[in-house]
């Protein structure tokens, strides 16, 4: 992960309206306009097929996987599979779980579909048990008493936990680090979901060491659709893939010889690969995408982050707001909780109406800024639940 100087407002990358306050990255992020370019670039060579060369199909691919692999520091890119989306990811993990009658999976309650659905499926088949982890009822120390929960529900019986670094809905931070250290005391696989972390909060999977990080690239990495990626430890060498597509197998990159058919794979995560995975309108697009986060600086782009929203705590906790503390809330993601009366969707009518864009998810205000946004677009949100 790459260190750079303090970022200021990077709006004028972008192509969003002055009059629009986009504090919803968490939903789509906005393609930066150098990613816009590179994707119509990739368009044109798609309509004169003969500009297309095995670079497009290998070497391109092989800078996207370095690419993403220096973002959340990856020792060898060879471990990052590409894939389409979360649910591919997670599907790999469930295809290749070994567990035994009886164990248990950890996840966190409410937590996304992609991240829940598989396991489901796989609970029904291998006989397993899904112990879900809730929210604490109360607000008081809410995110420290989610963590502590979690940490206590694992256990000899456990064989994965699948959990993202902060939750998707409001933005709670849960501690990796410690989670890890309990998974690995028991024997258990840690499965993160960082479609809503990856960057714009610091992750490093060399210190972390993770069976598994899945992501998706339209979200905080400002990439396009159907495009993401796979972290597969050493854990699933020599796994089932979802596919048997052609360029997973060894000597893939031979066209002439693809008559010859091989039982043997590329190395490592590489046969975990989606099909049509050398996409040449969203691989270079997604590069241009981490390329641009990369030299920017994911630690910067949380601190950038950090410097919007933190003006604005001292007033939402005086009209009755509640906003998780800092210790376990990321800065790029946050929920803000409404006093008991206010109603949600009269919120959001209200916000949509002066062109501030959030997100509800349960009975949380979604707020997810990024370096596109501004302190007015923060001030304008704050004057809205004023009104409110």
């Amino acid at each position: 992960m790459t260190t750079s100087p303090p970022l200021t407002c990077q709006k004028n990358q972008f192509s969003l309206p002055a009059d629009v306050s986009y504090l919803n990255c968490a939903y789509i992020a906005p393609l930066p306009k150098r990613v816009e370019v590179a994707g119509i670039q990739g368009l044109q060579r798609k309509r004169a097929p003969f500009q297309i060369t095995p670079y497009e199909f290998f070497d391109q691919v092989t800078e996207l996987r370095q690419a993403f692999a220096t973002l959340v520091n990856i020792p060898d890119h060879e471990r990052v599979a590409i894939i389409p989306a979360v649910s591919y990811g997670m599907g790999i993990v469930a295809r290749n779980l070994k567990a035994e009658k009886g164990s248990n999976i950890i996840v966190v309650g409410e937590q996304f579909p992609s991240n829940y659905y598989p396991w489901q499926k796989l609970a029904e088949k291998q006989q397993l048990h899904i112990k879900i982890i809730p929210a604490p009822d109360t607000l008081e120390n809410r995110g420290q008493r989610w963590n502590e929960r979690v940490l206590e529900a694992i256990d000899a019986h456990t064989a994965m936990v699948a959990i993202g670094n902060i939750h998707w809905a409001d933005g709670t931070i849960f501690n990796l680090k410690a989670i890890r250290e309990r998974t690995r005391a028991v024997g258990a696989l840690l499965v993160i979901d960082g479609s809503q972390s990856v960057g714009a909060l610091p992750i490093d999977v060399a210190a972390l060491q993770p069976d598994a990080l899945v992501t998706t690239g339209y979200k905080c990495q400002m990439g396009p659709y159907a495009i993401g990626f796979a972290y597969l430890s050493e854990y699933f060498d020599g796994g089932e893939a979802l596919e048997e597509n052609w360029i997973a197998r060894e000597g893939s990159e031979n066209f002439a010889n693809l008559v010859n058919y091989t039982t043997h794979y590329q190395p490592k995560a590489l046969p975990f690969d989606m099909g049509e995975r050398s996409n040449f309108i969203a691989v270079p697009m997604m590069l241009e995408a981490l390329n641009m986060l990369n030299a920017w600086g994911v630690a910067n782009i949380q601190e950038y982050a950090k410097n919007l929203v933190t003006p604005l705590l001292g007033s939402l906790k005086a009209m009755g707001f509640f906003v998780e503390k800092a210790a376990f809330r990321a800065n790029h993601m946050f929920g803000i909780r409404l006093p008991q009366g206010l109603s949600l969707d009269k919120l959001q009518q209200h916000l949509t109406e002066q062109k501030v864009y959030v997100s509800i998810r349960g009975n949380s205000v979604r707020v997810s800024p990024n370096v596109y946004n501004e302190p007015k677009d923060m001030e304008k949100l704050l004057y809205c639940l004023k009104q409110l």
